[in-house]
């Protein structure tokens, strides 16, 4: 999973993207320049050495009182979709990584949003399932024609 997403310049992947029926995503935000906080298992060791991450299992607790954000998201089983998502600014992720140890990750800004998308896809939650109704409508054809192109293309594979 982190190949394909890195091969696909993405931060995030949820295991059903690859089709897998899993509750797993990665994330990596190593090359990002987008300003976040964390805190890991009580510490805050450099990201070079927890990413790319392997959340395994994820549950995520908003942070009470935390501030909503809009923020334009984008998605790589949605190339070319990108529109503005309202997600809170900071969570506690609890998760185990691939080897099964337990994880508490406080976090905010992009990387508790990448955190929240990618377990949405483990829940069947699209980040335009989550647009303003407006937002969503300026997107529809654009969807439309992907969900099209789509279906030519497995079409053919047949």
């Amino acid at each position: 999973m982190i190949a394909a997403m890195h091969a696909a310049e993405g931060i995030g992947l949820g295991a059903q993207q690859v089709g897998k029926a899993l509750q797993v995503c990665v994330v990596d935000l190593r090359k990002s320049d987008a300003e976040y906080s964390w805190e890991l298992d009580g510490g805050k060791p450099p990201p070079e050495i927890f990413m790319p991450m392997i959340l395994v299992n994820p549950r995520v607790i908003p942070t009470p009182g935390a501030a909503e954000t809009a923020y334009e998201e984008g998605c790589l089983s949605f190339p070319g979709i990108r529109g503005d998502v309202t997600r809170p600014d900071e969570i506690t992720a609890e998760y185990q990584d691939e080897h099964g140890t337990p994880h508490r990750l406080r976090c905010n800004g992009l990387l508790a949003r990448c955190i929240l998308h990618e377990i949405d896809h483990l829940n069947g939650v699209l980040f335009i399932d989550r647009m303003e109704k407006a937002t969503r409508a300026e997107l529809d054809e654009a969807i439309r024609a992907l969900a099209r192109e789509t279906r030519d293309r497995t079409r053919t594979r047949a």
